[in-house]
């Protein structure tokens, strides 16, 4: 096993971040939403207000880093992220409207992490190499969303919620440092050199060329976490209300799902060629869509448990092949804005996925039916893709 430089370590830093944004809050939903007086489905705005902005943003912040240089759009991401995580801090009062506000703010930083370290590893690195760091990144992804609602939930008992906001300020003063050393001569993109007028009809020939292909694979990224994280909200509320199981504890249950997710997103990295992945892809909308649908039949908390361990599971095998297929889609000069609209796809399943599911859970079966839905509608866009592959490979 080859061992991570520096560099490696700084890039994965990034995606955790952004995961640490909404993942390591989940646990504390009920209690910021009692402290600062919202109600209802405005509780899944605590989510999404972070999301929402992220994912409206980050198509321009892909676009500057292919002129001004990922390193330069980075820095200032994270000094957003500090800025809000400031603000978040300060909203303890019980100040929903400031909470809000800085939440947003953190949002517009979250936009350019992991899109931006996925444009950043597709310039630094190529072939396998590339592909590796690349699921690596997903590893890392899944692995803050496991640890970090255990995180934030052991953090509830030592601090009030809002100081847990210092942590979003030493993650991102962690990576400015590795930065410094590690990124301070960054390879500048042709892009910055270019006119923009020159650039846009580059990227306008590019995504021209390759739509048919990017779309569904965009498609197929934010359907996936939409699910994931609107099941992630769901359960917040059901393993407290129903199985009344609160604190480090229903923090530790989402080890089992998001865990089979790192392990699989792992394992499927480590086998995983640059150009291929379509058996694991199958594999995991299969798992996907026979999980979801014994969901309707299986209605206790292993039940539940085992079940989503197996569809998030199928989720680890899907995602590291779509960023590797993204990533390797285009040229240097427009990797930024395509693989950041690619954040954005992802970024509105986030935002998304609180917000319907808040509004799903008071009737389960529905619920579980429109999970179904849009595993099956992910599953279909998979065949497509498949379609679309060999006709063009002849």
């Amino acid at each position: 096993m080859m061992k991570m430089t520096r560099l490696e370590f700084v890039i994965l830093l990034l995606p955790l971040l952004m995961v640490l944004g909404n993942s390591m809050l989940i646990p504390l939903l009920p209690e910021i939403e009692q402290s600062l007086g919202l109600e209802g489905a405005w509780s899944g705005f605590i989510l999404s207000a972070f999301t929402i902005p992220a994912a409206l943003v980050i198509p321009v912040v892909g676009v500057l880093s292919d002129r001004f240089g990922r390193s330069f759009m980075v820095k200032w991401s994270l000094y957003l992220m500090m800025l809000g995580s400031l603000i978040c801090v300060m909203s303890g009062r019980g100040s929903g409207l400031l909470f809000m506000t800085g939440r947003m703010i953190q949002g517009l930083g979250a936009a350019g992490t992991t899109p931006l370290a996925m444009a950043l590893t597709g310039d630094l690195f190529s072939g396998e190499k590339r592909t590796g760091v690349l699921a690596s990144l997903e590893v890392s992804n899944g692995a803050g969303k496991v640890l970090a609602p255990i995180f934030g939930a052991s953090l509830a008992f030592l601090l009030p919620w809002n100081h847990i906001f210092w942590v979003y300020i030493l993650v991102s003063f962690i990576i400015l440092a590795g930065m410094r050393k590690e990124l301070s001569v960054e390879k500048r993109s042709s892009g910055s050199i270019r006119g923009f007028r020159c650039y846009m009809q580059d990227v306008q020939s590019t995504l021209k060329r390759n739509w048919r292909l990017l779309i569904p694979l965009y498609a197929m990224g934010g359907t996936g976490l939409f699910v994931l994280f609107g099941i992630l909200y769901f359960l917040s509320y059901h393993i407290e209300n129903i199985f009344h199981i609160d604190g480090f504890f229903k923090g530790f249950a989402f080890l089992f799902p998001l865990g089979a997710m790192v392990v699989t997103s792992y394992w499927c990295g480590k086998r995983l060629k640059e150009g291929g992945g379509g058996l694991f892809m199958g594999t995991g909308t299969v798992l996907m869509l026979v999980a979801s649908g014994g969901l309707f039949l299986w209605h206790s908390l292993s039940g539940l448990m085992f079940l989503l361990t197996i569809c998030f599971g199928g989720l680890g095998l899907i995602l590291p092949v779509i960023n590797s297929e993204v990533t390797g889609a285009v040229g240097e000069e427009e990797r930024g804005l395509v693989v950041s609209l690619y954040g954005t796809s992802r970024f509105a399943g986030v935002a998304l996925g609180p917000i319907a599911y808040g509004r799903w859970k008071e009737d389960v079966v529905s619920m579980y039916g429109w999970t179904f839905a849009f595993i099956a509608l992910l599953t279909l866009t998979h065949m497509y893709v498949i379609h679309y592959k060999k006709r063009n490979a002849h």
